[in-house]
């Protein structure tokens, strides 16, 4: 299953290595990133193989994000393609 996983937050060093251990710990492989502004990083992950259920994952990212004042959210992407249809 594919998912989006979003961070949103003041550019700081160690963002990306957080998030992406965070998701290597579970097994969830990154297909492609892309950054923007401040600091604004998109990512297309396969969390197909992933170790705990999915809205786990979303959880944790999301805990994790609030504990270091960041905005970190995953979704599927079916979801997500849905709800930015144009």
């Amino acid at each position: 299953m594919r998912a989006i996983v979003t961070v949103l937050g003041k550019d700081r060093v160690g963002i990306m290595s957080l998030v992406c251990a965070l998701l290597a710990q579970h097994n969830v492989n990154i297909l492609d990133i892309s950054l923007q502004g401040d600091f604004t990083m998109v990512m297309l992950v396969d969390a197909g193989a992933c170790d705990i259920p999915f809205a786990e994952l979303a959880a944790l990212l999301e805990r994790e994000g609030e504990a270091r004042s960041l905005d970190i959210r995953a979704q599927r992407e079916d979801i997500f393609n849905a709800m930015h249809r144009i």
